[in-house]
């Protein structure tokens, strides 16, 4: 049975307790994180369904945490917040919050404001395998077959691979791919990116300037155009 991933950056251990209790009576999987930074590396590798924001943490407003969410994805995102001003909750929403709860707030009010934005939420269950004519992606293990014959992939040129051929014709923000593959840290090291879509592209035979399979948006990231 799917168990939704609720996601709770906050930096009072208190919190993190009774909500992680809550969320697990209520048929949830819990996870947490006391530092922004932390939170945003476990949102990356995690893929949580929701999360749960707290504003005042320690290493990183909780303001621009949500910022960079919103840079990567439409996630539900719930903030908690000891201000009680208008305008206040009135930018957050602008920003891009789906909700908020003031503090000190009721569990249950919080579970049924987390049920409320989950509602509508449909799940997309990746395929085990994506095919392109020829090219034969395997989602689940990190295998790709050309023309019948094995392609050999790093781990990084695999995910680098999936990412975007799950998503054909598509453009793939590059920041998000830095994010999503080397992590947060790594989100200004285009770089990193530059030299991966290089390796993978002699793998796969393709070309840059002519290219069959990755094409790029110069400036934005990458589209896999693959038919």
């Amino acid at each position: 049975m799917f168990k939704p991933k609720v996601l709770l950056i906050d930096d009072e251990a208190k919190i993190h307790d009774f909500i992680s209790i809550s969320l697990a009576a209520e048929g949830f999987d819990y996870i947490g994180s006391f530092t922004a930074m932390a939170g945003l590396e476990l949102f990356n590798q995690e893929k949580p369904n929701l999360i749960i924001l707290d504003l005042g943490l320690p290493d990183l407003d909780g303001r621009a945490v949500l910022k960079k969410i919103r840079e990567m994805s439409h996630i539900p995102v719930l903030v908690l917040t000891a201000r009680d001003q208008e305008a206040e909750k009135v930018r957050l929403l602008d920003a891009g919050a789906n909700d908020y709860l003031s503090k000190p707030f009721g569990i249950r009010e919080l579970i049924s404001r987390i049920k409320v934005l989950l509602r509508d939420i449909k799940y997309d269950v990746m395929p085990a395998e994506l095919r392109f004519d020829s090219l034969v992606i395997k989602t689940e293990e990190p295998l790709v077959y050309q023309d019948k014959a094995i392609v050999h992939l790093t781990k990084k040129e695999h995910q680098l691979l999936v990412k975007l051929a799950s998503q054909p014709h598509v453009l793939v923000n590059q920041k998000k791919l830095l994010i999503d593959i080397w992590g947060a840290s790594h989100a200004d090291d285009s770089h990193y990116l530059r030299v991966l879509v290089t390796q993978l592209r002699k793998k796969l035979g393709d070309d840059a300037e002519e290219p069959h399979f990755i094409k790029t948006e110069p400036g934005l990231g990458y589209r896999f155009i693959g038919n």
